[in-house]
């Protein structure tokens, strides 16, 4: 379906960053900013489906094997 262009660490980092962000979105509902926070909805998508549309556009990729 999608082209893998995201590495292990990568994708790891993604998934913490994303779960992080989500969790201060529960936490911190009322505050003002607090709506910001669901964009950890990306990252974690990102790193679970381990493929990144900028990745793709850039022409970049962290996945060892795509470089083969």
């Amino acid at each position: 379906m999608f082209k893998k262009n995201v590495g292990t660490t990568d994708r790891m980092l993604r998934i913490v960053l994303g779960i992080a962000l989500l969790i201060g979105f529960v936490l911190y509902r009322e505050a003002s900013y607090g709506w910001l926070l669901l964009i950890g909805i990306v990252p974690l998508a990102t790193g679970l489906l381990s493929s990144c549309p900028l990745y793709s556009i850039l022409g970049l990729s962290t996945c060892p094997l795509a470089k083969r």
